[in-house]
């Protein structure tokens, strides 16, 4: 079924790593069926401390085309990802996503938080893009929103870098010394179906290389 020009609908299974997966899970266990959205503070998925690495979290302010998204949190590995290591550890958050990676990078990928805010439901996309030695790597973006009543308030994301080609380098991966655009190959909302599945192993899931 189609939702719009550029997300499809979609269940859980769409999701490829494992580890994002578990993550979704943990969403569904959260999600009360009386309740629109969970609340943030139910959501406890296991072995957290391993993926904060990869993960953001967004304080939403704001409606529609006008929110804009506070980050909370920023995985390390994503400051590297996105080429921000020059910034002061101290300010890489309580800054707006739009100012921290510039309206070039904003323009690609706030569809995936509107279409979040707008459905309130999970939102899951994957970007193929290059790294700096050429090898073809697959971005993949879940989304999670959070929130009382049916506004969604937060917003927490994950975000890995898997080859198949085996080892990459993550450096600028999404930044804007990037060898290539990344071209959009799924965007989905993640909006029926709800019933948590067991993850699948994903044996490219841990294949990073930081350089």
């Amino acid at each position: 079924m189609s939702i719009d020009m550029e997300f499809t609908s979609a269940n859980p299974s769409v999701v490829r790593s494992v580890k994002q997966r578990d993550l979704l899970n943990a969403w569904l266990r959260a999600l009360d069926k009386g309740r629109a959205l969970p609340l943030l503070a139910d959501y406890s998925p296991e072995r957290i401390a391993d993926e904060l690495v990869d993960m953001m979290g967004y304080e939403v302010e704001g409606e529609g085309a006008d929110a804009r998204f506070l980050i909370t949190q920023e995985g390390s590995r994503l400051t590297a990802t996105y080429g921000s290591e020059h910034v002061d550890p101290a300010r890489r958050t309580n800054r707006y996503l739009d100012d921290a990676i510039g309206p070039q990078r904003y323009a690609r990928v706030i569809p995936s938080y509107r279409a979040c805010l707008a459905h309130r439901r999970p939102t899951y996309s994957i970007s193929m893009v290059q790294d700096a030695d050429g090898k073809d790597v697959s971005y993949e973006r879940l989304l999670l929103p959070f929130g009382t009543a049916d506004k969604v308030e937060q917003i927490v994301g994950s975000f890995k870098a898997i080859s198949i080609e085996g080892g990459f380098k993550v450096n600028n991966l999404m930044g804007i010394k990037s060898l290539a655009t990344p071209v959009s190959v799924v965007r989905a909302v993640i909006d029926h179906d709800f019933v948590p599945i067991a993850a699948l192993h994903h044996a490219s899931d841990d294949v990073i290389e930081v350089g």
